[in-house]
């Protein structure tokens, strides 16, 4: 059993390297259907149980240190490769379509909830709060949103699941939709967008050392500046320091974003790497109570894809949008930067740049996006 810092930090990082590892090395389809992010934290969950390391204080202190630095610096980091102006340069049009996009989604987790509300009392509404930070941005705003409103590492699994499977079936459902655009864009009207031209993002060099390290310094101490900065401003029941510090560092990134630092290469790799790392440390502060509850968590999931699709089909009947648009944008939100392009490119390869900014938009918005789905779900929680 281990009982100090380092042998548990040690088992950290192998753990989170392991499955990104092996998905590199083999490509095994089934990381298609649960992502390493989720696999690690089900492995970091199950060595925690068997009790590979002892709950100490030592370990519990190291556990909230790096929780309390790394989110903010991952936040930073993710938010480097975010060009404002690239995205401005996107047009009305495409803007508009992700911006529906995003109000049908806040629509559909709130009418989901209403729906499911008296199978989950209490605090229970915290884990679909969670994913839809991930739904409008990525793992590292679910992660963001869960410190934010302080929700327990045990319900992290529920949000985990849930945006792993669904995410899955609604990816196999977005590239089989491709097929019927034709008739898709004669029902609401469109014209079809397979010949936009956008310009190509911005393309960086190798990952030096250097680069590590020099991302690295400017991420950490910006996450202690925004702490430090955090704690003299005003709280409130849902505005908590943690929550300044993550919105704070955002904000900060998004700056950096627009200087001459974000020509280095390697903050898109560390952020990576770091966002992997987080999640295995919150796994080992988490246990299997309560996992016989995943399949309302996952109905839930169902649920919102599911109005969501039908309330996005409306929108583009009444504004006239196109499949390809609507495909990527939703993609864009569910799915993050990864799988976005992917889609992007089996609609037309002129629509891979769109993809990528609309994913990378989603990133700016997401932990604002689940912070307010959270205080309207607190709101209407049943006590």
């Amino acid at each position: 059993m281990i009982h100090t810092a380092w042998p548990y930090l040690a088992v950290m990082l192998l753990a989170a390297g392991l499955f990104p590892a092996l998905e590199r090395r083999f490509k095994w389809r089934f990381f298609e259907v649960l992502p390493p992010i989720v696999l690690t934290y089900l492995l970091v969950t199950a060595l925690a149980v068997a009790g590979l390391w002892q709950v100490n204080e030592e370990i519990r202190a190291t556990q909230s240190m790096l929780i309390e630095h790394m989110v903010p610096a991952l936040l930073f980091l993710l938010m480097i490769n975010c060009d404002l102006r690239a995205i401005y340069r996107l047009g009305p049009r495409v803007l508009a379509v992700f911006f529906v996009t995003v109000v049908c989604l806040f629509v559909a987790f709130i009418a989901t909830f209403l729906m499911f509300r008296h199978w989950l009392p209490g605090k229970s509404w915290q884990p679909l709060a969670a994913l839809s930070g991930s739904w409008i941005g990525g793992t590292a705003n679910m992660v963001a949103v869960k410190q934010a409103i302080g929700m327990p590492d045990r319900l992290l699994a529920f949000s985990l699941l849930t945006d792993a499977l669904c995410y899955s079936m609604w990816v196999v459902v977005l590239f089989g939709l491709g097929r019927v655009a034709t008739q898709f864009n004669r029902w609401t009207r469109a014209t079809s967008s397979a010949d936009m031209v956008v310009e190509e993002t911005r393309s960086h060099g190798p990952t030096t050392p250097e680069n590590v390290l020099l991302w690295l310094g400017m991420a950490l101490m910006t996450a202690a500046f925004s702490a430090w900065l955090a704690a003299r401003l005003p709280v409130s029941d849902m505005i908590s320091p943690t929550t300044w510090t993550i919105m704070l560092a955002t904000g900060f990134g998004l700056v950096a974003a627009h200087t001459p630092l974000a020509r280095f290469a390697g903050a898109n790799t560390i952020s990576s790497a770091m966002l992997i790392s987080v999640v295995a440390i919150l796994a080992s502060q988490s246990n299997f109570e309560g996992i016989a509850s995943a399949p309302l968590y996952i109905g839930c999931g169902l649920c919102i894809i599911a109005i969501h699709a039908v309330l996005l089909a409306l929108a583009a009947r009444v504004f006239h949008f196109d499949l390809y648009l609507c495909g990527i944008s939703s993609l864009a939100c569910v799915g993050g930067v990864a799988a976005t392009p992917i889609l992007a490119a089996s609609y037309s390869r002129s629509l891979v740049p769109v993809g990528i900014l609309l994913a990378l938009l989603g990133y700016i918005l997401g932990t604002g996006f689940g912070l307010l789905v959270a205080s309207v779900m607190s709101s209407l929680a049943i006590s």
